[in-house]
């Protein structure tokens, strides 16, 4: 499914990211844990083609993501990934169900796919009968529901999600890491989990620690 092969990145002179290497396949849900500055989203933006490395390689459903295009890497993305941020990025003038509909929009799906698909996603994430609320109406985890509905609605076959708690509480961190979790087992995709906690690595099936050097298995 995604298999990242001796990937580095330097910035300034400075080694980022040393000899990256992971597989991952269907179903499986990795963590990738690391402080502040280690390079975990820089890792995330290569994966998903927004960052090229200096050298190695990225390759998804066998595509070798490095040698695409601007505009087809773009479509990959939007056609078969998935993100969630700690930022939850729900646009404020849109409702519920519109938010989680806008990639399934941008694929051109017809309007009733696109209210029948949100519908049984946001059902899925806990948020049934929420559809036309407003953001503003919404507590931290909720509007992180929201955004995992949204990252799922397109059924993608890798999701990416970086540090998505750190904007909430305990309670709340504890059901939204349990939800993500189960809906990327529930959709067979690869997921990866880039955090600085240690607690939130352990809802995962495999964790590695990220150091200049590359990933090192956490026991």
């Amino acid at each position: 499914m995604l298999y990242i092969s001796g990937i580095e990145k330097r910035f300034g002179g400075r080694v980022v990211l040393g000899s990256v290497s992971l597989r991952i396949e269907a179903g499986e849900y990795v963590a990738v844990v690391g402080e502040s500055g280690v390079g975990k989203s820089t890792l995330l933006n290569i994966i998903a083609g927004l960052e090229s490395p200096d050298s190695g390689d990225v390759l998804f459903e066998n595509i070798n993501i490095n040698t695409l295009g601007d505009d087809a890497r773009t479509r990959l993305r939007r056609d078969r990934f998935g993100f969630v941020f700690q930022a939850f990025h729900v646009l404020p003038h849109l409702a519920v169900q519109q938010n989680v509909g806008l990639p399934l929009l941008l694929r051109g799906i017809v309007p009733d796919q696109i209210q029948l698909r949100t519908r049984k996603q946001l059902a899925a994430v806990g948020l049934a009968g929420r559809e036309s609320s407003m953001p503003r109406e919404l507590s931290g985890g909720e509007l992180q529901r929201v955004a995992i509905a949204r990252a799922l609605v397109g059924e993608p076959g890798l999701v990416l999600a970086d540090e998505p708690t750190g904007n909430l509480d305990q309670d709340n961190a504890r059901q939204v890491l349990e939800l993500l979790r189960g809906q990327v087992k529930a959709h067979r995709a690869a997921g990866i989990l880039v955090t600085h906690s240690e607690a939130a690595a352990a809802t995962c099936d495999r964790r590695y620690r990220l150091t200049s050097a590359g990933l090192a298995p956490l026991e």
